[in-house]
């Protein structure tokens, strides 16, 4: 009979492995593997992950030479790990049956003792860790190639009680690399590490030989792709200019102002490997175009307006110079049921067969002659019911938008309206003929969820007599908000809103009422039902108001990386005067949110209590709403 068949198999596992290998070739040398000494979780696996005699445990080498060397090469190779884990004063020690590896004699009598194992077991193989302290960073010094010291801010060299990991000075090194970078040197990078472990102290100071690079400016901008797209328009949604100094923030401002462009669907920006003759450095924005038609259809439920049915249909690129035309269908219903106010629009004489909708039709000609100028005009018609009031109108606008650059905007141009309302104060015929004006700002970092920035608008619209308005008015409005993040990460984000609006010319019951100002709702005053917080008319119906404070506080807290709580405070009214009367009562309500963040933008789901209700009007105790983004 033949000898017995060999297996392979840890006996303890590296660091608790207990899997057995298959059964090896008939020429394989099989062996057992023990580890001891290992406590730290992470460091286990990256052992496991460096070394030879754990990864290939499944296949044992033909001989003893093959297990030597890899014995030989994990000995290294662990102990580049335990340094690379702060652990500078840590030793492995390899033991091939009770041979410690170490010299040419050791090696020797290591090859014979496995040999001699070879039919009678399996080879024993014993590595020993000693982890020792974990030593921290202590100083870091950073010098150019001259060997002078940078200049560069206290926090980037500065000790923070960190550890000396590899890892936590390669961190270093990289934000050395960006703070360089951002101040105009697009070639900055490390040459040399050079680490020095004191074991008395158990610390690491390192210096870092650093060669900043030509600082650089901007150079030519090339458009590249998109046949079907005029590159004269994406080059007005690039607002940097050649000359202007380089900067990775403003690489990135050229990519998300050209995203703006709705006819693209993706866009590169390269930076070129080298500066031209002018020292400055060239830049190529790669982009390609999405597909030209979007069709899209939307429902809708709400306890207080009922149900709706959106449908839309665009074209991103109708004349192939970025010209978009969307054409969209709105249908509501109100319902006519008992509750509070179909009631008291009964009792008001407001007849209605609960049925609103919109037609409207958007078209947008970007960069004109490739200026940053932009032609936008819009049409609507419709009936549009609420809760106190029904308006029937139709109207149109032409204006010229002119852009600043990727945050800032101006629009100037003609709108013209004709409608009647009809309300608790009665009915009012129109005919507006305004000259709207318009500015926007928009330095926040996230359209869904901002975590920095300002976002402000603001917009006046004189309806004068003399171009044939009845009734001449002024209306005005603004809207701003700040978002502040409270650590580095932005996980507690401070959000403050505030809006105004104002209505002058014409006294309340002039003004058609879907031009007042009402207060209540999700994007206003949570808690209180849609459109009912300001003046209150006959039947106890609100009536809108000639002017609008409001305000709101946020605190978004995350808790998880995909779950926040949000406590909020909202306040504010609508006013019958056409500015705020601060002796009329402002509206408080308070709540708190649940955000579920996305790879879009978060869930948002708030539950909010008004905290002084007008106890004449039927508020709810408690309203909830459900959306995508944050509530402002």
């Amino acid at each position: 009979m033949g000898a017995p068949e060999a297996r392979a198999f840890d006996l303890f596992g590296l660091f608790g492995s207990e899997e057995a290998p298959p059964v090896p070739r008939p020429d394989a040398l099989p062996y057992a593997l023990r580890v001891q000494g290992v406590e730290d979780d992470d460091l286990r696996t990256a052992l496991e992950d460096a070394s030879s005699l754990h990864r290939l445990r499944d296949e044992p080498p033909p001989d003893a030479e093959g297990l030597l060397r890899r014995a030989e090469a994990d000995a290294g190779r662990l102990l580049d790990v335990l340094w690379g884990y702060g652990y500078y004063s840590g030793t492995v020690t390899v033991r091939i049956e009770d041979v410690v590896l170490g010299g040419e004699a050791a090696a020797r009598a290591a090859l014979r003792a496995a040999e001699a194992a070879r039919d009678r077991r399996l080879v024993a193989v014993r590595i020993a860790i000693t982890q020792g302290p974990l030593y921290r960073l202590r100083r870091l010094t950073v010098r150019d190639a001259s060997g002078l010291p940078l200049d560069l801010p206290d926090r980037l060299t500065r000790s923070a009680d960190e550890s000396g990991r590899s890892a936590t000075v390669l961190a270093r090194q990289a934000r050395i690399v960006d703070h360089l970078r951002a101040q105009g040197h697009p070639f900055a990078r490390v040459v040399r590490l050079d680490p020095v472990a004191d074991h008395a102290a158990r610390a690491l100071d390192a210096t870092l030989t650093v060669d900043p690079g030509p600082a650089a400016r901007l150079g030519p901008v090339t458009v590249r792709g998109a046949a079907g797209l005029d590159p004269a328009v994406v080059r007005s949604f690039i607002y940097a200019e050649p000359g202007d100094p380089y900067s990775p923030e403003a690489i990135a401002g050229i990519r998300r102002s050209v995203t703006r462009l709705e006819a693209l669907g993706g866009v590169r920006v390269r930076e070129a490997d080298g500066l031209d003759a002018e020292g400055r450095l060239p830049v190529f924005v790669e982009v390609s175009e999405r597909a030209p038609n979007l069709l899209g259809v939307a429902a809708r439920y709400s306890t207080v307006d009922g149900p709706g049915v959106r449908g839309y249909w665009a074209h991103r690129n109708l004349f192939g110079g970025g010209e978009s035309l969307r054409l969209d269908a709105d249908l509501s219903y109100l319902g006519l049921g008992q509750d509070y106010y179909a009631r008291r629009r009964k009792l008001a004489g407001i007849e209605t067969n609960g049925l609103g909708g919109r037609l409207a039709a958007t078209f947008v000609k970007p960069g004109l002659l490739g200026t940053r100028n932009d032609l936008v005009a819009g049409a609507f018609v419709g009936r549009e019911v609420q809760q106190s009031y029904f308006t029937d109108a139709a109207g149109g606008t032409v204006a010229l938008r002119h852009r600043f650059g990727d945050a800032a905007s101006v629009q100037a141009g003609i709108e013209g309206q004709v409608g009647s309302s009809r309300d608790a104060l009665g009915k009012v015929d129109y005919r507006l003929v305004g000259l709207p004006v318009s500015v926007a700002y928009d330095s926040t970092d996230n359209l869904l969820d901002p975590t920095r920035g300002i976002r402000l608008t603001a917009a006046a619209t004189p309806y004068p007599g003399f171009l044939g308005s009845d009734p001449g008015i002024f209306l005005a409005k603004a809207q701003g908000s700040t978002y502040l993040a409270l650590d580095d990460e932005a996980r507690t984000i401070l959000a403050a809103r505030v809006g105004f609006g104002s209505i002058t010319g014409a006294s309340l019951e002039r003004i058609p009422a879907s031009l007042r100002f009402f207060a209540g709702g999700g994007g206003s005053i949570r808690g209180y039902a849609y459109r009912t917080v300001g003046p209150i008319g006959p039947f106890q119906l609100p009536i809108g108001g000639r002017s609008l404070l409001e305000g709101s506080l946020e605190a978004r807290i995350r808790i998880t990386d995909t779950i926040g709580l949000v406590p909020f405070l909202d306040a504010g009214t609508a006013f019958a005067s056409s500015l705020p009367d601060f002796d009329e009562r402002i509206r408080y309500a308070a709540g708190l949110g649940l955000r579920y963040y996305t790879g879009i933008g978060p869930i948002r789901v708030d539950l909010a209590a008004p905290l002084n209700p007008d106890k004449a009007l039927k508020q709810p105790p408690v309203a909830l709403y459900i959306s995508i983004g944050q509530a402002f």
